[in-house]
């Protein structure tokens, strides 16, 4: 057996084609256009690349994009000041704080002062709680997108076994919670997880979002599961100096055993800036009264 391939980055594509298409209807109604603001303290090059990606994505989709460039000498309470105005500030209908912050700001405090309501990131403890209970809120990205590729490969998902690997609140507990809401049963195993291997062999749903570079080999993997790999780690690659993009599950023997799986790259990577998209649009939709279908995007 030969695992099909998950293209995140074909579904995406289509995601974010939705999106533009809502973010034109939205400005008809509302007579403006809905709006990112996002903030970037200081040059980490890593956090400039997806600042200046998460900008473009944004035009591209119709909205209006509002970038705040801050000196890495910024203090917290200058950017808690800029947090303030950017939720006072009607055009804004999502902010997204670039993490990591300088090590002076304390970023629990920072994500604390957005307007749940604006926070499209998911990040705030309200959308954390909301989660939990079932409640209307913004769940962070990257999860959401997985759940997203998981229901269009298997759609139902009641009564299958998950286990996701990872317990981040960025990543592995918004996982949960989204397929505990889907009535999956569902094991979240960790790098202190006893017999972790035996754990992930009776999931008939894989994500693995660890942060170690293939560590979820092919027999770990139940025949004919569902593999998402969260994972996006770089390693040594074939010529001296130059590397190469991995996950956290090791591809080719997982690929082997299972039914589907996601790339990487090209699999979940894509859908986190499509469900960023997808989160600003619901924002806009809501700050504005304006009504979305629950099935619109």
């Amino acid at each position: 057996m030969t695992a099909a391939i998950i293209d995140g980055k074909a579904f995406a594509a289509t995601l974010r084609a939705r999106v533009g298409e809502l973010a034109t209807a939205f400005e008809a109604k509302a007579g403006r256009k809905a709006g990112l603001a996002v903030v970037l303290v200081g040059e980490d090059p890593a956090s400039q690349v997806y600042v200046r990606s998460k900008g473009k994505s944004t035009l591209e989709a119709g909205m209006n994009s509002f970038e705040h460039k801050l000196p890495a000498d910024t203090s917290e309470a200058d950017l808690l000041a800029v947090v303030e105005a950017l939720n006072a500030d009607v055009a804004v209908d999502g902010i997204l704080v670039q993490l990591p912050l300088p090590k002076h700001i304390d970023e629990q405090k920072v994500i604390a002062a957005i307007n749940p309501d604006k926070d499209v990131d998911g990040f705030h403890v309200t959308n954390a709680g909301r989660l939990a209970v079932g409640q209307p809120g913004f769940v962070p990205c990257t999860p959401l997108g997985c759940l997203m590729l998981l229901k269009d490969r298997l759609g139902d998902l009641s009564g299958l076994d998950a286990v996701v690997i990872g317990r981040s609140n960025i990543v592995g507990k918004p996982m949960a919670q989204l397929l505990i809401s889907e009535s999956c049963t569902v094991t979240v195993a960790h790098s202190r997880t006893k017999d972790l291997a035996d754990v992930v062999r009776r999931a008939d749903i894989v994500v693995a979002a660890v942060g170690r570079p293939e560590m979820v080999k092919g027999d770990w993997i139940k025949p004919g599961a569902t593999v998402i790999d969260v994972g996006i780690n770089r390693v040594p690659g074939a010529e001296a100096g130059k590397t190469r993009l991995v996950g956290d599950v090791d591809y080719a023997s997982a690929a082997a055993v299972a039914s589907a799986i996601t790339p990487v790259p090209g699999g979940v990577g894509p859908m986190t800036i499509a469900v960023l998209l997808r989160n600003t649009l619901v924002a806009a939709y809501r700050n504005a009264g304006l009504v979305l279908a629950a099935d619109a995007v």
